[in-house]
């Protein structure tokens, strides 16, 4: 028995670019500090005495990374155990993809590639329930759905066009195809947007996501295509923009926060002596079914570097 396509609030929680923020840089640093147990015998004045000089000096990088085909892991992963304790079947997985600004439209089926598999290899399952992509540069503006053609004409800067969309989204047709992603769906999408984008998809999104600023009611143009069109409105508060190049340099740099990877002034690698550019972000949560507890949550990030 089905009652359409249904609007389910999401309850506000610690704005996503801050979580992620948060979250890769207490990863790095448990990840920096796991290195001082190597340097101890594991007792109480040992640790103490190991502490302060480990904390004096600077952990070399390629003791808590790893380099694999190319690619730097920071920090290393280690995809030993998995990230669940029940059966696959207890799970709703949901997965969000933000591609973001500059990313090569070409590269774009290897990012969503490279991003789920990430996340099937955390939490060791075949598959997930939903796959959400965020397209860069495109915001929803829930005050008044009528003036999206203007604030479309604003964003065409650094926002994707609707071919560009349509043929990102093939990479979310595919990892459909495959039984990789069980559904997937958009972000951001207002009626007019969806009404330019459906015509040109195989699979059409079962879900659009989008952001109403305080609360706002979600237009009734949309609601009413929405259910027209059988697609489910889900509402969130994730930036667009959840990472920028300055918070990448930030991360990795050698300043006080930094994690050492990029090269500072006073190092002299000069495989590392490159600009940083983020490439997208992936955020995963796994949720219980039977009593909506969400068991594991966490992101993946991807930059470039270059010269």
């Amino acid at each position: 028995m089905s009652s359409g396509p249904s609007i389910i609030r999401r309850p506000a929680s610690e704005k996503s670019n801050i979580e992620l923020i948060n979250s890769l840089r207490s990863n790095i640093e448990a990840s920096k500090l796991a290195f001082r147990e190597l340097l101890t015998d594991g007792s109480e004045d040992s640790f103490h005495t190991q502490e302060s000089w480990i904390n004096s000096r600077k952990v070399p990088f390629s003791d808590w990374t790893a380099h694999k085909d190319g690619i730097l892991y920071v920090p290393a992963i280690d995809f030993s155990q998995s990230g669940l304790v029940e059966e696959r079947s207890e799970y709703n997985i949901t997965v969000k993809l933000f591609l973001l600004p500059g990313t090569s439209l070409s590269k774009r089926y290897n990012y969503a590639q490279e991003a789920v598999g990430l996340v099937l290899q955390e939490l060791h399952v075949p598959s997930i329930d939903l796959l959400i992509v965020s397209f860069p540069g495109v915001s929803f503006d829930g005050d008044d759905e009528e003036e999206q053609e203007e604030s479309e004409t604003r964003e065409k800067d650094t926002a994707d066009d609707i071919e560009s969309m349509v043929e990102t989204w093939r990479a979310l047709e595919q990892l459909h195809a495959n039984g990789l992603a069980l559904q997937i769906g958009v972000s951001e999408f207002g009626s007019e947007r969806l009404a330019k984008f459906l015509p040109g998809t195989v699979t059409r999104p079962s879900v659009d996501q989008i952001n109403v600023r305080d609360c706002c009611v979600v237009p009734k143009s949309l609601i009413l295509y929405a259910k027209e069109q059988n697609i489910e409105l889900l509402t969130h508060n994730d930036c667009t923009n959840i990472l920028s190049r300055g918070t990448v340099r930030e991360l990795l740099g050698s300043g006080e926060k930094g994690a050492g990877v990029l090269v500072g002034p006073n190092e002299c690698s000069d495989e590392l002596n490159r600009e940083v550019e983020p490439r997208w972000v992936v955020k995963y949560t796994a949720v219980i079914r039977d009593r909506g507890v969400i068991e594991n949550k966490g992101y993946f990030a991807a930059a470039e570097l270059y010269d």
